[in-house]
């Protein structure tokens, strides 16, 4: 039986999402915001969704940067996003690769995406509903990961198509723009 307190999650990719891609971003002073992303944060947050990151890491597992990096990062998103009345409920990343990473990094995983491991872990710690939820990515893998968790609606941030049961969206605010109809 459903839990009747759980909540519906705006589940988000990092890179290409909420900041710009600019290949293995580490430091707050690489990170840029996409164009109405914080925006589209604050209007996810009013339309009732819990709000969670779930982002592939690999250079943590090629040797590029650290965990500590990506925590350090990732805390500093959290601190920025709280200064705008914007909480981040929770941070997930996988720092595996199944072919390109080093030591105990290198492994096929449950959490790298298209793996739904990262949206499993956080329903089920933060309470989430997910049939109610949403995905924002910009590739296939995070789409497939979150049909693979049974996360209710799924949104690829594209300049292309999307697959059938895929909203094609030009960003995360356009995204938004969708939800309020």
């Amino acid at each position: 039986m459903p839990d009747p307190h759980a909540r519906p999650a705006a589940f988000l990719d990092r890179d290409g999402v909420i900041n710009a891609d600019h290949g293995y971003v580490a430091n707050w002073d690489d990170f840029e915001f996409m164009p109405g992303a914080e925006d589209a944060l604050r209007e996810l947050k009013s339309l009732g969704f819990c709000l969670v990151i779930v982002t592939n890491q690999s250079g943590v597992g090629r040797g590029y940067y650290s965990e500590t990096d990506v925590d350090k990062l990732h805390q500093t998103l959290i601190a920025h996003c709280a200064a705008m009345g914007v909480e981040i409920a929770g941070i997930y990343y996988c720092p595996h690769h199944p072919s390109e990473a080093k030591g105990d990094y290198l492994q096929l995983c449950e959490c790298r995406k298209p793996a739904p491991g990262m949206l499993l872990t956080a329903s089920k710690e933060l309470n989430i509903d997910l049939d109610v939820s949403i995905m924002v990515g910009d590739k296939p893998s995070d789409m497939e990961a979150a049909q693979r968790a049974g996360v209710g609606k799924r949104f690829q941030v594209t300049q292309g198509s999307a697959d059938a049961d895929v909203i094609a969206v030009a960003s995360l605010l356009e995204a938004v723009d969708y939800l309020r109809g």
